[in-house]
């Protein structure tokens, strides 16, 4: 920590150049192509088993502010295409579930090699074995799963209240905005811990837990600013409806999943080299002070 203190340029040339090398816009275009993929199978498996336990229009609700915090305004779209889905969903029988399973883990397994890129020091030391980089992407589900639920949970009591307006000190607060600035919050509190959880599960080996919670509110942070502002520029700036037309949707949430990957892989980054310049034997090749 003295070293990046003393020369914090020089910290951020070395991991800049580590990203570089490591090919981190490639990786991060492949992560945002396989979470594309993986977002609508995901979110309608996780749909179908919880609407057995709570109901389903507030899961969609609460489903709509989570895909506005990691899309660029593009949520409608998403959610137009998941009550689909879940209008035929019996149509497509045991086989369209068990393919959906499938494409909906793909976009964890792509993080999870991208991570055995980054942390490739990790990986020439020990490796992961199979089962578990095998059972990671459906722990994150469930993970999923479970916060969805306990959300929506919170919301719709909050919104069955019979007094929507309670008197606190000398204000009247509205259970209705209340409900939804609680959906935000647990929105953004749940990105810091999935997004450390990346960092403390995801590379190979132990990571301290400090450093993996850093890592996860600096990159929520990052995200939340960079999203508002992509969202300002793709709807006053940019020409991409018409370059693009009606690819235009598509176009837009692919680069929302790449800015959003990129930001979580040079995270994961920075921690890689802060590791790397505490190894003995790479201290003269790392970071120089």
């Amino acid at each position: 920590m003295r070293a990046v203190i003393l020369n914090p340029i020089g910290f951020l040339a070395d991991v800049v150049s580590a990203f570089r090398a490591n090919q981190g816009i490639l990786l991060s275009g492949a992560v945002a192509y396989y979470s594309m993929l993986s977002v609508l199978p995901m979110a309608v498996l996780v749909l179908l088993l919880l609407s057995q336990f709570v109901d389903q229009d507030t899961l969609l609700a609460t489903l709509h502010t989570y895909l506005d915090l990691i899309t660029v305004d593009q949520s409608e779209a998403i959610m137009e295409q998941i009550r689909r889905y879940l209008a035929n969903w019996h149509f497509h029988g045991v086989v369209g579930l068990a393919v959906m399973l499938f494409f909906s883990s793909m976009a964890f397994t792509a993080l999870e090699n991208a991570m055995c890129v980054i942390f490739h020091h990790r990986v020439a030391i020990q490796r992961r074995r199979f089962l578990v980089s095998a059972v990671l992407p459906y722990f994150y589900m469930v993970l999923l799963t479970v916060g969805l639920m306990t959300v929506s949970i919170v919301s719709a009591a909050l919104g069955s209240s019979e007094t929507r307006v309670i008197p606190f000190l000398w204000f009247d607060v509205s259970l209705a905005e209340t409900s939804a600035t609680v959906v935000y919050v647990f929105g953004i509190l749940g990105e810091v811990l999935l997004l450390s959880s990346i960092y403390l599960v995801m590379p190979v080996g132990k990571i301290a837990f400090r450093h993996a919670l850093i890592g996860g509110v600096a990159a929520t942070v990052l995200w939340e600013a960079t999203r508002h502002v992509m969202v300002w520029w793709f709807s006053t700036v940019s020409v991409v409806n018409v370059i693009y037309g009606s690819f235009a949707t598509m176009i837009l949430i692919l680069l929302g999943f790449e800015v959003a990957a990129l930001i979580v892989l040079f995270g994961a980054q920075v921690i890689a080299v802060y590791e790397r310049i505490c190894m003995p034997r790479e201290r003269d090749s790392g970071f120089h002070t």
